[in-house]
């Protein structure tokens, strides 16, 4: 059974943007600095007028107090955003890495939250952005932690514990996470496409473009109707895997460009 689509908030351009691009699943940390000074370069070149970051951009995120700890990685990663946020207007999407960024964040930062999912209205057109992980529906396991994890009053429980507290859950989250991607268990779920076509008429769009899944790849889908929709996937970012991955999404006019990130 398809879930109900969530609220569908709509973000209108202005007419001056011509490009626009869009990243996920960078999955940020220090522990991998060539992903970091990979993003931090496209940041500076990107000429963009916007740029929509869709969900894990960081790998951990215990809360936004974690900014204010002098030398974090996070007081980092919210420099880096702020100096780009100057040059030219930043979005970012929950994804289920960093889901408790939250209006510290927006604040320090200068870039704004976006709720999951959102239209794009730009060039005539409606986008549907979102991270993906709500539409992964076969992964019962995820869908069950995703409903307590948003739950406002379950956030506010676990920001109360002390960061160090906070840092040490998120970092055995983390190692266990990694632990079932190596087991011989280890499942992973792609998009509904039966609830991805039923949030594009919800949301009066052709063209859904999320990551999560880090499988980059144009899906063609047709409804029960026979009305046609795309579902364009983000690449993952890893500047340490062999070959590297770092690949970004732009649009240019109403045309999808992938372009690789890269260095030669």
């Amino acid at each position: 059974m398809i879930p109900p689509t969530p609220p569908i908030k709509e973000l209108q351009a202005p007419k001056d943007w011509r490009v626009v691009e869009f990243v996920s699943d960078l999955h940020l940390r220090r522990e991998e600095p060539e992903t970091v000074a990979a993003f931090r370069r496209y940041l500076h070149e990107s000429a963009a007028d916007a740029i929509f970051l869709l969900g894990d951009i960081f790998e951990v995120w215990v809360g936004d107090d974690s900014m204010d700890e002098p030398g974090s990685f996070e007081a980092e990663c919210g420099g880096m955003l702020a100096q780009a946020a100057r040059q030219r207007p930043m979005f970012f999407m929950h994804g289920n890495r960093d889901f408790l960024v939250g209006a510290h964040f927006e604040k320090r930062s200068g870039v704004r939250l976006l709720g999951d999912p959102t239209v794009l209205a730009l060039g005539g057109k409606r986008w549907l952005l979102s991270h993906g992980d709500a539409l992964c529906l076969d992964d019962t396991e995820y869908q069950k932690f995703r409903a307590v994890a948003r739950d406002p009053q379950w956030q506010a429980q676990f920001l109360s514990l002390p960061l160090a507290v906070r840092r040490a859950q998120g970092q055995s989250a983390r190692q266990q996470s990694e632990a079932r991607k190596h087991s011989a268990q280890a499942f992973y779920a792609d998009v509904d496409s039966a609830a991805a076509l039923q949030w594009l008429r919800s949301a009066g769009s052709q063209v859904l473009i999320h990551g999560h899944t880090h499988r980059p790849a144009d899906h063609d889908m047709r409804g029960s109707g026979g009305e046609k929709a795309k579902r364009v996937v983000l690449s993952d970012w890893d500047l340490d895997a062999t070959p590297p991955r770092a690949q970004i999404l732009r649009l240019t006019r109403g045309t999808l460009e992938r372009i690789d990130f890269v260095p030669k």
